[in-house]
Order: structure tokens, then sequence, then C-alpha cells
């Protein structure tokens, strides 16, 4: 079987999961003609990724806003490497960045060129780790009450160890992108820390996979005016990147 043909049947068990909430692993593996250890292989590396939950018999959909930065960091990898890539250029030397909790924006910081000087802040640990491997980034850890599912601090106490911090650049995360280009994220205390760091940093950028213009998520962080730059990925449907644009957001598609 070739690594192709499991990313076809992968993305058909994703695509049905969507659509009905569930799948049984004997009814994948008769559509598919393949074994049902083939199908528990499948569910199990998808369950890895964030993609699904394993359960006796087959796996169920995840819900929005459920997955953990451990989960998303395998998700469109190598899509977030070509996001990161594009990132590093808006990074001038000898600032000050932020990077929010996020895999895109972990992602970022493992990208960093060991010759690039600078100081960098964070709400999260994995972030923080990634950084102290470059030997000219001097860290900043922020602390507070961890957010499981964001990956990072939040809270009061994470808000008032940022009030001594004016980023020149923060990449801020987002869970969602609306058709206004308004970030968005699943939870209250996040997007409230969000809203407080954009606030209070110079430029603000915004590093999206295009699944993040599927979803929708409750809690508002930043209209499309409230940043500066939007980098993402090719096959962004024209009219949603306009709105952004209209708002006076820099638009960068990376890879193209």
């Amino acid at each position: 079987m070739t690594e192709l043909m499991v990313q076809e049947r992968q993305a058909e068990i994703l695509r049905r999961l969507k659509q009905e909430g569930r799948v049984v692993a004997t009814a994948l593996a008769s559509l598919f003609g393949v074994s049902e250890d083939t199908i528990r292989r499948d569910l199990r590396d998808m369950a890895t990724a964030g993609l699904c939950e394993r359960v006796y018999g087959g796996a169920l959909a995840i819900g929005p806003g459920r997955t953990t930065l451990k989960q998303r960091i395998g998700v469109a990898a190598e899509r977030k490497k070509t996001l990161a890539a594009a990132a590093i250029s808006l990074i001038p030397a000898q600032c000050l960045v932020y990077f929010d909790a996020g895999s895109t924006n972990l992602a970022i910081a493992e990208a960093l060129p060991d010759d690039l000087a600078l100081t960098a802040a964070t709400n999260s640990p994995a972030i923080a780790l990634a950084l102290q491997e470059k030997p000219l980034v001097e860290v900043i850890l922020i602390g507070g009450s961890l957010d499981r599912v964001a990956g990072g601090s939040v809270g009061a106490r994470a808000i008032e160890a940022m009030a001594h911090i004016r980023p020149d650049l923060c990449f801020i995360g987002t869970c969602g992108i609306d058709a206004d280009g308004g970030l968005s994220a699943f939870g209250l205390e996040d997007a409230a820390f969000k809203q407080f760091v954009a606030a209070r940093s110079r430029r603000v950028a915004v590093a999206a996979t295009r699944e993040k213009f599927e979803v929708s998520a409750p809690y508002t962080v930043a209209a499309a005016d409230q940043y500066h730059c939007l980098l993402t990925e090719p096959g962004i449907d024209p009219a949603r990147l306009r709105s952004v644009r209209d708002a006076g957001c820099q638009i960068v598609v990376a890879g193209t």
C-alpha cells in the first residue's frame, strides 16, 4: 500500500467522521477492501494526530476546541513548516517578539535561524523549550494558569506578567477566522489574554493554515483591522482574503 493511498483512505475516513460523527472499523474495512488491522492502524495514527477519538470498534469525531497542543503538533506539520519559513522574514534582528501558544507558532520558533539575535516572550512551555535551543535568543516565559487545550498560560497572572512587556512583533494564535477576517478562540480566558497581548504589540501577525477558515469559535480575539499581517496557504477563497486585505492587513501566501 503506497503512502498516497494511505493518505487518500485517511482523508475519506476523516470526511465520513465530519459528516457522520463516528465510523466503524468493520464497515471501513469492507468499504476499502482492506483488513480491520489496517483500519485500526489508520485510526490509531489519526488519533495520534488529533484527528479523531478512538473508541471500541471504531472512532468518534473530535469537536472543535478539544484537541491538545500535543495532538495539534502532528497535524499538517509540513504545511506549518512552510508557513514558518515565510514568517521568519517578518522578524527583524534585535527586537522583542511574542510567540502565542499554538502549533504553528511553535513551528515558527523552531525555524528561527541560529544566527538571529532577539528577545522572545511566550506563554507556552513547549515554545519556550524550542526557543532555548537558539543560542542568540533570550527567552521570557510568561507564567499563570495553564490552559491545557491552548497549551499556554492565561488568566490574571499571565496578563499581569505581560503588562511589563511591549512586543515589537506578536505572532498571535487563532482557533478560527470568520468571513470578515476576525480572529476567535474557544476559551474565554485564552481570548482575553490574546486580546491583551495584541493591544500591547506594535505589530501583530497571524500564521494560519487553511482549516482555520472553516472554524467558528465563540470568543473574539481581534477584528481584521486590529492585526497587520496574515500568513496563510494557497487555496483560500479569494473573497475571504479580500475582506482581510480591505481592512488594511497584509496578506502573505506561503509557498507561492
